[in-house]
């Protein structure tokens, strides 16, 4: 099979006729054999019956090169589920993901399929380079967030969290998107050794119907899961490594700290003869605080230790190849 479609949703029945048809008629000019996964993220409208019908409608047109999947979550879990699970039913040697919206463009899709199959690219990235959102609320923080993620991860995509990507199967086979990690999936693909990512200018267009299932707080929450993903990969597998050194630090500073307290107390009873207690100086307390904390991170470190070797997945090792 050519191409695996993953289109998750959220309350999209009125646009998914449209969209169905726009892509069978994009891959009927092409002549691919493909497949659908429309991916229902606990719908409250009649969008798993439009799908149902939509696969009837394949199953009574007898297209041998296209197939209709569906999958229909119990509730809401996300974005990052539905593609999870998407691509975990995916065949296609391509993976096109796409929003239900209408917002993306199937006809990017010979392009982008062309770019992965031909140029060799792990994964390509669309950049709706000219979008018709609210400049404000969604074009600015948008462009903050892109320069952010740019400069943490090093990949220079404009528009990392674009719906509209293309993938070798490879890369969608060996990557586990969590959380709402669906923003930086090509830093994923990066960390798991796919590291040819492209990105190609696409068409957004208005949305059609419904509203907007993102509200401003993706921003807060895109910047955490960003720190959070960095850290991962950075000091996953050794927390010691950060745990460790900064407890460290802060120990070694603390006790230091100490000492010098110490001394000029020492200093000062031998010099006036009289000296503040150690109780009532505001430095003594700041110090031994600061040893708490290194020890603490420090045993944090440990322990962080201790759950990874005992990890089943510790040598989880991606193989690109076996002969």
């Amino acid at each position: 099979m050519d191409i695996s479609v993953i289109i998750p949703l959220y309350n999209e029945a009125e646009s998914l006729p449209s969209l169905y048809e726009w892509i069978a008629r994009v891959m009927k000019e092409n002549k691919f054999t493909y497949e659908i996964i429309f991916v229902n993220d606990g719908s409250t409208d009649n969008s798993w019956q439009v799908i149902q019908e939509l696969k009837g409608e394949s199953l009574k047109l007898k297209r041998d090169n296209a197939t209709v999947h569906g999958i229909y979550f119990r509730r809401n879990y996300g974005k990052s589920a539905a593609l999870y699970c998407g691509f975990k039913a995916a065949e296609g040697e391509v993976v096109i993901t796409m929003d239900a919206d209408l917002q993306d463009s199937p006809d990017e899709i010979p392009e982008l399929y062309r770019m992965i199959t031909e140029q060799g690219y792990d994964l390509v990235s669309g950049w709706k380079q000219k979008r018709y959102d609210n400049a404000l609320t969604k074009n600015l923080p948008s462009k903050l967030f892109n320069a952010t993620a740019r400069r943490v991860t090093g990949i220079q995509l404009h528009d990392m969290n674009c719906g509209l990507k293309a993938y070798r199967r490879d890369v969608v086979k060996n990557i586990e998107v969590f959380s709402e990690m669906h923003r930086y999936i090509p830093y994923l693909a990066k960390n798991a050794g796919f590291t040819k990512i492209g990105e190609k200018v696409v068409q957004h267009r208005k949305r059609e119907f419904g509203v907007s299932k993102f509200g401003m707080n993706r921003f807060v929450n895109g910047y955490l899961d960003l720190m959070t993903i960095w850290f991962l990969n950075k000091f996953g597998k050794q927390p010691m490594h950060f745990f460790g050194l900064v407890g460290s630090l802060m120990f070694l500073i603390g006790a230091i700290a100490i000492c010098v307290v110490v001394g000029m107390k020492i200093h000062a009873l031998c010099t006036i003869g009289t000296s503040m207690l150690l109780g009532v100086n505001p430095y003594f307390h700041v110090s031994i605080l600061m040893m708490i904390l290194g020890c603490m991170l420090f045993l944090a470190g440990f322990l962080g230790e201790l759950i990874i070797r005992n990890s089943q997945s510790r040598n989880d090792y991606l193989i690109r190849e076996q002969i």
